[in-house]
């Protein structure tokens, strides 16, 4: 069976229930990285056909997704993709803008592995996107302005972060967990003195003048 027919069967078989939930129901190629299905309720949000959907390709991401957000989460699909398991699930907030409001509009989404090809390669991705109204929740407004922080020190800082060691990166994570220089010596058999030299060497690679800050790094760039 070719994918095309692959991907055909596929659509049938989530398209008979796909509007019954409360979220849109999206399948992307993991080749084109365009969208071969979306439910009714993404396309009246989108004010898109189908047909022209499938005809952006993977145009459909800049015109629809605030690019600036997506350094954030593109990583993890990629990840996704070479893991290969369909029991592996991701869930992130993206930025959309739909013809419900001119700004950008919060949504969470989670997505998988939905169907391999005959190679046993990644074919299809499912995701299932839900919208987030802030306005209703301060804990989701906080977390909201939380990601957004986070996703600004991210695109700032990403350069000097990229500078580090893979074993900067461990020593940066396990001084942000509150190990001092001695315990981080004795989980990675090294001496105090190294260790010490390498927390020093932390700061002066990452500008960072404090402990909060190097916290910062650790849980942006998803080191805890």
């Amino acid at each position: 069976m070719t994918d095309a027919n692959l991907i055909a069967t596929k659509i049938c078989e989530v398209a008979v229930t796909a509007d019954l939930y409360p979220g849109v129901v999206i399948l992307l190629n993991s080749r084109t990285q365009g969208v071969e299905y979306m439910s009714a309720r993404g396309l009246s949000l989108l004010q898109i056909s189908l047909p022209e959907l499938r005809a952006l390709g993977a145009a459909y991401h800049s015109r629809f997704f605030n690019a600036e957000e997506s350094v954030h989460y593109v990583p993890r699909i990629w990840e996704l993709l070479n893991r290969n398991d369909p029991d592996l699930v991701i869930s992130f907030f993206q930025q959309v803008r739909t013809t419900q409001s001119p700004d950008w509009s919060w949504y969470c989404s989670s997505m998988r592995l939905l169907l391999r090809d005959t190679s046993g390669l990644p074919l299809l991705l499912i995701c299932m996107a839900c919208p987030v109204a802030p306005q209703e929740d301060l804990a989701v407004k906080v977390n909201l302005q939380r990601l957004l922080d986070e996703s600004h020190f991210l695109r700032a800082h990403h350069g000097l972060f990229a500078t580090l060691t893979c074993r900067e990166r461990e020593v940066l994570r396990r001084s942000a967990l509150g190990q001092s220089a001695p315990e981080i010596a004795t989980e990675l058999f090294i001496s105090p003195k190294t260790a010490e030299t390498h927390r020093r060497n932390l700061r002066r690679k990452l500008q960072a003048e404090s402990t909060f800050v190097l916290s910062q790094y650790a849980r942006v760039f998803d080191l805890i």
